[in-house]
């Protein structure tokens, strides 16, 4: 899946996003979100304009919908450079945690300064490796694996899902704790079918995985919203106390998305208030805020 060039749009104003329709458990988390301020340094090629979406216009949002905590994820814009991401955690204080992007080589007093300022998660961009042979990602993996495992730390996937396809007998092996982005980012625009998606239920199952609720709008494509209910439902329906949510904001490169219809989607796909506790405050606290 090839990612063509976005001219990102201006962000929406905070006023106007929808409400959500039910009532927000305490200690709700957005566990996928990224800020960009000026000043910072990023790739030499970005995928995107650089967008609006510091982090003022981060939290006007979360104030709007009645978000407590929040998980603030290294975007591919910068890299390697964890740098804006610190300042970020720091700013915050301890309603944040955040992920972050690593070199293989990083050194345990970097992960320890890391580890310092809130960080639980380590960020494996595997569209950037989808041409690598299997073995060769499965291996970037395991290193990463043991330097999360270091820290007690996990893993997170942002991969396409025909990466994600090959990789579920390696994955449902994995003895590190393990987030995949956007629902597994298998598009049926993309040719996936009924079985991948049964696999993918069947990898929570398997001990070590969570999957986040992000990004349907990037499983849709072309299509609403509404053509991937029947993955949210079921995925609450295999193991609701492995999935999280998150807005994925500021949505690139659609500033102007609505941020309050994707958390009114959860009414929908998780109308027990139990399972959106799990979704919303037990597994972020298992992930990210036990300590």
């Amino acid at each position: 899946m090839d990612l063509p060039f976005a001219v990102t749009t201006p962000m929406r104003s905070a006023d106007t996003y929808s409400r959500p329709g039910f009532t927000l458990p305490a200690g709700t988390c957005d566990s996928h979100f990224h800020v960009f301020e000026a000043g910072y340094p990023h790739v030499p090629d970005p995928q995107y304009t650089f967008p609006e979406g510091t982090l003022d216009q981060y939290l006007a949002m979360t104030e709007v919908l009645g978000i407590d905590r929040m998980v603030l994820v290294q975007p591919t814009y910068y890299g390697d450079d964890n740098s804006l991401t610190l300042d970020t955690l720091a700013r915050l204080g301890d309603r944040a945690r955040g992920v972050v992007r690593l070199p293989d080589d990083t050194d345990s007093a970097t992960l320890d300064e890391y580890d310092r300022a809130g960080v639980r998660a380590i960020r494996l961009d595997l569209f950037a490796r989808r041409s690598l042979p299997l073995a060769e990602i499965e291996a970037y993996i395991t290193r990463m694996a043991g330097l999360a495992t270091s820290l007690d730390w996990h893993l997170q996937f942002y991969a396409p899902g025909s990466v994600i396809r090959e990789l579920l007998p390696f994955l449902a092996g994995l003895e590190v704790r393990f987030v995949i982005d956007h629902m597994g980012y298998m598009r049926k625009s993309d040719g996936f079918v009924d079985e991948d998606f049964t696999n993918l239920l069947g990898l929570l199952h398997a001990g070590n995985c969570w999957i986040k609720l992000t990004g349907p709008y990037r499983v849709a494509g072309d299509e609403p919203l509404s053509s991937v209910a029947s993955l949210g439902r079921a995925l609450v329906a295999a193991r609701a106390d492995r999935l999280l949510w998150g807005t994925d904001w500021p949505h690139l490169p659609d500033g102007q998305r609505d941020t309050g219809e994707l958390l009114r989607l959860l009414a929908d796909w998780a109308p027990d208030a139990a399972d959106r506790e799990w979704i919303l405050v037990r597994s972020p606290d298992l992930l990210f805020f036990g300590r």
